[in-house]
């Protein structure tokens, strides 16, 4: 399974970043074979506005099939639907805290989005 945990930073120790939206980072992860990037996401967490949007079309392309993360606002929520991904949210620590919590199913799939727009 392919993953995207929303990250500060560029390692599985770099911390959770709480917002989807306007995560610096991406930490993906194939937890078939361990295989590991971080992606950018500088030009949507910059964005003066539709930066949810943005970056749910963002991690469609990724090709991922889950996204971890803290929090994800409806219109973001949407698309992540629209592109078949599930999307777990209330996850926190480090990215590699994240990764356990998933695979020892700590964290639920999300139904609908859990903040406001422009949290």
């Amino acid at each position: 399974m392919k993953l995207a945990v929303t990250s500060q930073g560029t390692t599985l120790q770099s911390a959770v970043d709480p917002r989807f939206g306007r995560a610096a980072f991406f930490a993906v992860v194939d937890t078939d074979t361990g295989a590991f990037s971080a992606v950018g996401n500088s030009v949507n967490a910059n964005a003066t506005q539709g930066a949810g949007i943005q970056t749910g079309k963002r991690v469609v392309e990724l090709g991922v099939d889950a996204l971890i993360t803290g929090h994800v606002g409806p219109k973001a929520f949407a698309i992540l639907k629209t592109g078949n991904i599930a999307t777990y949210t209330g996850a926190a620590g480090m990215v590699a805290e994240a990764l356990e919590q998933f695979q020892a199913g700590k964290l639920k799939t999300a139904e609908s989005a859990d903040v406001e727009g422009h949290w």
